[in-house]
């Protein structure tokens, strides 16, 4: 599975970026796909997830009412709408797939499939 990633950028507090994710490579779409970021000096930390079917949904908390994951099998397309941006916010972000058929899972180290990273850059 390849992955493609974009709409990161700079922004300013409170502010919004919508971030895509194209997935190629694989004939179907039953895997989870979620977004993890990593910011400077940190570890790489879980940002949000969706199941194949869009049943489950996760959030880290820190995200959760600010954040919105959508994805659309059609298009092999996960988005991760960012609004109510901080600084804190601000890390390269993450599109990646964990081949788990059913479910998403909120741990890093179960994903299988990484994308080359987007930088969002939150001013204060």
């Amino acid at each position: 599975v390849q992955l493609q990633a974009s709409g990161g950028g700079l922004v300013q507090t409170g502010g919004s970026l919508r971030l895509s994710c194209t997935a190629s490579g694989r004939a179907d779409s039953h895997y989870a796909m979620g977004w993890l970021r990593q910011a400077p000096g940190k570890e790489r930390e879980f940002v949000s997830a969706v199941s194949w079917n869009g049943d489950t949904i996760k959030y880290a908390s820190f995200v959760r009412g600010r954040f919105t994951i959508s994805r659309d099998n059609t298009q092999n397309v996960v988005n991760l709408q960012m609004n109510s941006l901080k600084p804190e916010d601000t890390a390269v972000y993450y599109c990646a797939v964990d081949l788990l058929p059913e479910g998403a899972s909120d741990t890093v180290s179960s994903y299988d499939y990484w994308g080359q990273g987007t930088l969002v850059t939150v001013s204060s």
